[in-house]
Order: structure tokens, then C-alpha cells, then sequence
């Protein structure tokens, strides 16, 4: 399959680019520099210069391929309305290319917010809708492509997708810890995270890409549900610094930004991926990274 993918070189595209390649598809990355563009011509990929904000280059894109796989995101935590814009923008410049086609249309989504109290399932629909909502909406829009003929398929990724080299939520809870000489948790600490390796998570896109129905709901989750007083400890035996509860009312001072999210409930399960796809994950779980060291490194 020609697939397109944007976020081609980040954390998790870079990941799924090479897992794609290896099943024999053709890929071509949307890359915004030189450096990415040499990342991806390395792989034996092709590349499509271009960005979020380049709606003209999406769309060139998307028209040319067999599949589209969208993983960018600015992701700009001090402007997030920017960030929202330029998603729900970029999913319905796909959309509306791959409208009539029935051509899969993969987009990242997150587990975050969909629910409190329990776990989250595949049942459950993302309450964010509109330009407004967090990422704009986007998970929503993207199925309201699927009435015109478009495969979309929400890759719902755990708070926490990781590995050596992540730079995402846990890293920064990690640099907190350094920073401070403690090793927090919000509360109680009895609010958990769900977790999936980075490779994990890159054969679920792959595995969706290839045969999910339309208006399917992927979770990239290998763990349902990890607390997050167990993640301070294995930090703090990671660091050797002590383990504490961190007030509500300080976990942005005391975190940053990931301080608003950490002491959420962030649980999820995937039985009904795992069923779909036959998709059982083999990475190390979030736990066992920490404990090998793949935060901690210089």
C-alpha cells in the first residue's frame, strides 16, 4: 500500500514509519526540514516537504496515496488553541481529499479526558467536539468523514507511550524529580495511567491501517492501568531521591504543565483492539523501562 504519513519522524511516526517499510508498504513522510527529510530518504522512504500549517502539501498527500496515517501534532502546551486548530484543519483537509474513496485514514487520538471513575473502553465516544474542544475536535470530525466514504480509525495512545528516547510526559516528570531532589506523585497517588511501548504502539497503527472497519476505536494501550504513585517510585529508585505526595493545588508549580495531568485517572483498556487485530503487545511494560534505566540516562 502507498501510505502517507504525517509526523514522520516524530516518536511514534518514526516508529510506525519503520514498521510499515518492513511489511512492505510504500511510504512517503510529510517532513519540515532538512533533517527530516534526510531521516526518512535513510529509511528508504519518500518525503513530501511540508507541515501542519501547509494545508495545500496534506492534501497533495493525501490524494497521491493508497492509505493515510496522521501522527503530527504541534503540540505547543503555552498555546493549545493554535495546536487544536492546526488538527481539526489538517484532519478535515484529509478527509475531505479521501471522501468517495473508502481509503483507511488512521489519526492519532489519546485516551485523556474521555472518562472518570473507571477505565475507558472502545465504546466509549470522544465527549470532545467542536473547534473548541481539545485537539479541535478532531477524533469526531474525522468520523464524520466516514458517512462520505472515508476509513477513519481513531489510534487512541496512552497517556504514556514509551521507551529509550521518549521525550513525552514521563521525561518530564523524570527532569521534575531532578530538578527538585524528590520524586512526586499528586494526592494519594491512587490514580493510574494506562502505558504502551513506542513499537507496540507502531504495529497497532500499522495493524489498523491494514484492516480496521470504518469508525473503528483503536486503544494503544499495553497496560490498562498503572498507578501513578508506583511510576514516582520507580523514578525515585531510578534517581535515588525520595518518593512524596505532591498537593493538587502545587502539581503545576512542582511538574509544569504535565502537572494537570498527572493526578487525572488516565486508565484504559484495549481487550476489544487486542481481539480486533489480534494485536497482543511484547515491549517492556512502563515499569520495566524505568527500571532499565531508559530515563535515566545523560
Amino acid at each position: 500500500m502507498r501510505v502517507f504519513v504525517t509526523g514522520a519522524t516524530g516518536w511514534i511516526g518514526s516508529a510506525t514509519v519503520d514498521e510499515l517499510l518492513r511489511a512492505g508498504h510504500q511510504v512517503t513522510g510529510l517532513a519540515r526540514s532538512d533533517s527530516s527529510a534526510d531521516q526518512l530518504v535513510a529509511k528508504g522512504a519518500a518525503v513530501l516537504r511540508g507541515d501542519l500549517d501547509d494545508l495545500d502539501a496534506i492534501r497533495k498527500g493525501a490524494d497521491a496515496a493508497e492509505g493515510v496515517i496522521h501522527l503530527a501534532n504541534k503540540h505547543d502546551w503555552a498555546n493549545p488553541a493554535d495546536s487544536n486548530a492546526a488538527e481539526r484543519a489538517s484532519v478535515e483537509a484529509i478527509g475531505e481529499v479521501l471522501s468517495g474513496s473508502d481509503r483507511p485514514f488512521v489519526f492519532a487520538s489519546g485516551v485523556a479526558g474521555l472518562v472518570q471513575g473507571r477505565p475507558s473502553t472502545e465504546d466509549d465516544a470522544s465527549p470532545f467536539v467542536g473547534p473548541d474542544a481539545p485537539r479541535g475536535g478532531a477524533e469526531a470530525r474525522a468520523f464524520d468523514f466516514v458517512g462520505d466514504g472515508v476509513r477513519s480509525i481513531a489510534a487512541r495512545f496512552a497517556p504514556t507511550v514509551h521507551g529509550t528516547g521518549d521525550h513525552g510526559f514521563i521525561a518530564r516528570i523524570v527532569a521534575a524529580a531532578q530538578q527538585h531532589g524528590v520524586s512526586g506523585y499528586v494526592g494519594d497517588g491512587s490514580n493510574s495511567w494506562a502505558a504502551v511501548h513506542r513499537f507496540d504502539a507502531a504495529r497497532l497503527v500499522r495493524l489498523g491501517l491494514e484492516s480496521a472497519p470504518a469508525g473503528t476505536r483503536l486503544h494503544a494501550t499495553g497496560e490498562a492501568a498503572v498507578p501513578t504513585k508506583a511510576i514516582a517510585e520507580a523514578i525515585g529508585a531510578g534517581l535515588n531521591l525520595p518518593v512524596v505526595s505532591i498537593d493538587p493545588s502545587d502539581a503545576v508549580d512542582h511538574f509544569g504543565f504535565v502537572g494537570q495531568f498527572f493526578g487525572m485517572e488516565m486508565s484504559a483498556s484495549s481487550n476489544r483492539t487486542r481481539k480486533l487485530l489480534g494485536w497482543q503487545p511484547t515491549g517492556p511494560t512502563l515499569l520495566e523501562d524505568l527500571a532499565a534505566g531508559a530515563y535515566f540516562g545523560s
